[in-house]
């Protein structure tokens, strides 16, 4: 499937994986593809931005979610019996300061791929889909665009919860995809 890719819509792969890599994120999910989309010149990024997305706060807005929902959650833990200050403090005591902090680095440090969750997945299949659709050859970021709010996922969610009008950048992305 990736050699059908154009130029545009590999880099906003790649660029995902960075955007992961960043967020120390294990996986590279729906939100960060729609973030190397929306930071990237080409169509996807064309059609949100005449949807009315104001992209850098969408970015902005995406980020601080990957990198918060990636976070452990204390409440959550403390539900389950689990006091994670306790567990820090044990694992500082014998290992040293800063040990939980280093042990991540070092294990996400050592992968050089980051694996793609099924809703990526889905949405690059989805992507296909579109550009099959429409009669294309290629797949482009607008295809891309498309695939990743074809249905339900986080990206999806993030461009609603952002006030924009799905349906509208949808039709936007498939314009552009049509000329392509």
């Amino acid at each position: 499937m990736f050699e059908r890719f154009t130029k545009d819509a590999r880099s906003a792969v790649v660029d995902a994986q960075q955007v992961a890599r960043h967020a120390h994120s294990d996986q590279i999910d729906s939100r960060h593809l729609l973030v190397a989309l929306a930071e990237c010149a080409g169509p996807a990024r064309t059609a949100l931005a005449d949807g009315g997305v104001d992209t850098a706060a969408l970015v902005e807005s995406a980020r601080a979610r990957i990198e918060a929902g990636d976070a452990l959650d204390p409440a959550a833990l403390a539900a389950v019996g689990i006091d994670l200050d306790e567990v820090t403090r044990a694992t500082e005591a014998t290992f040293g300061e800063g040990a939980l902090a280093r042990a991540g680095r070092t294990l996400r440090g050592r992968r050089k791929h980051i694996p793609f969750t099924p809703d990526a997945k889905k949405s690059l299949e989805l992507a296909l889909r579109e550009a099959i659709r429409l009669g294309s050859k290629e797949i482009h970021g607008g295809h891309l665009l498309l695939g990743l709010t074809r249905g339900e996922s986080p990206a999806r969610t993030l461009l609603s919860d952002a006030g924009a009008d799905v349906d509208r950048v949808r039709h936007l992305a498939e314009g552009s995809s049509r000329a392509a």
